[in-house]
């Protein structure tokens, strides 16, 4: 993934360090996935500040620094199988197949997952899928998931993401109102769900069944 924009990337890297993000594999990610790549022209030249971008259809690429949290947070092994509710530009989705061996990231709008599927392609990301659905319902024929990546805020945690977890899963979820959140580490151990807030933090909504109504 060799490009012009490489210098940049490094720069995001130690911003991120500079901000705490400690999980090497996670910064190397973002090291090598060019964000330039899934956002439109009129914004690439923001590419790689810190800072959520429009994407179209009202929705956004989020910061890098929440998702490196998140992707931290999640302690991601080469091992895990991952589902992403709200693939949104396909970004983060690139960032977890260097982390992850298979995910399966479901988004709502089918122009938005198409351009996804057709960025990733061209990157060569062979180990992720984008399907077109209602997040908040997960996906079930690929469960049970090792972890689970929320990019959009909720109301409150999916009952199907938690079913859909595997024993000793881990979840990142955005939980609160459309205008603020918290951002919250679902942990699940048997039946049991601990809960730990991380930090505030602002997503679009999560729009489905188990989310906000459209």
């Amino acid at each position: 993934m060799s490009d012009s924009f490489g210098g940049y990337r490094s720069l995001l890297v130690e911003t991120l360090r500079e901000k705490g993000i400690r999980d090497l594999r996670v910064l190397h990610a973002v090291s090598i996935v060019p964000r330039h790549r899934f956002v439109p022209d009129a914004v690439r030249h923001r590419a790689y500040e810190d800072s959520a971008l429009p994407i179209g259809g009202g929705q956004t690429i989020s910061q890098p620094y929440v998702q490196a949290r998140s992707l931290e947070l999640l302690r991601i092994t080469g091992n895990d199988r991952v589902l992403e509710v709200g693939g949104g530009s396909g970004y983060q989705t690139a960032l977890l197949a260097e982390l992850a061996s298979t995910v399966l990231a479901v988004e709502r709008l089918k122009e938005l997952a198409q351009s996804a599927r057709v960025t990733l392609e061209a990157l060569g990301v062979s180990n992720a899928s984008v399907v077109i659905g209602d997040g908040t319902l997960g996906w079930r024929p690929y469960a049970p998931y090792d972890a689970i990546v929320v990019a959009a805020a909720s109301p409150g945690i999916p009952a199907p993401l938690v079913e859909q977890l595997a024993p000793g899963g881990r979840m990142v979820i955005p939980i609160g109102d459309q205008e603020l959140q918290v951002l919250t580490l679902i942990e699940k151990t048997g039946d049991a769900i601990r809960q730990t807030v991380v930090s505030d933090v602002r997503f679009v909504p999560l729009l489905g069944q188990f989310g906000f109504a459209g």
